[in-house]
């Protein structure tokens, strides 16, 4: 079973890392009766991952939110600095990769057309149904809503969902104070929006 879910999981993977060339092509050419198997500039997702970091070591300063946030948390700079920072920063930069990929499948709505046929072997068959419906599909349609703005909102609206869930959930079982809350809800709200902008954009 655990198999099966890896294998899933990694195909999915390979096939997001091949979308954004393709989307990215659209842009520029209108090409027809093409390979509809897209190609992704996955740098993209890459540099989008090192946000949560870059962000975070403005977000977090004392002389920002930092005090604020140490306040809520009854920690000390001391012991913040204490930590394996290597450590963390390695962490969280995986971390931030699943971040750029959830996001990516959320702002991009044309790699949903292509989780549909995943596994259908036509979809290669140059000529078959599948390949002429999303060759066709993404000549009209593979640069709709592929701004910067658009993935912005989608970014928001899905990192202010999760985040309540999630951070909140938390915070009520730790008896943490609403003010504890709001501080990483909203580092994550504007974090989640400019990841999903730019993935939007130029994925």
């Amino acid at each position: 079973m655990n198999v099966a879910i890896g294998t899933e999981f990694f195909a999915s993977v390979r096939l997001c890392f091949s979308i954004g060339n393709r989307l990215e092509g659209l842009r520029t050419s209108r090409l027809i009766n093409i390979n509809p198997m897209p190609q992704i500039n996955f740098y993209v997702i890459f540099i989008t991952a090192l946000f949560p970091i870059l962000l975070g070591a403005i977000y977090y300063n004392p002389k920002v939110l930092g005090t604020a946030w140490m306040n809520a948390a009854g920690i000390t700079e001391e012991h913040v600095r204490g930590g394996n920072m290597i450590k963390t920063i390695l962490l969280s930069y995986l971390f931030g990769l699943f971040l750029s990929y959830i996001l990516f499948l959320f702002g991009v709505h044309q790699s949903s057309l292509y989780q549909l046929f995943l596994h259908e072997p036509e979809l290669q068959e140059q000529g078959s149904e599948i390949n002429t419906l999303i060759t066709n599909f993404m000549n009209d349609y593979g640069d709709k809503h592929r701004t910067f703005g658009h993935g912005v909102i989608h970014g928001v609206e899905l990192m202010t969902m999760m985040s309540f869930a999630l951070i909140g959930i938390s915070c009520l079982h730790e008896r943490r104070s609403l003010k504890y809350m709001w501080i990483h809800l909203l580092f994550w709200v504007i974090c989640g929006g400019l990841m999903s902008g730019v993935l939007c954009a130029f994925v």
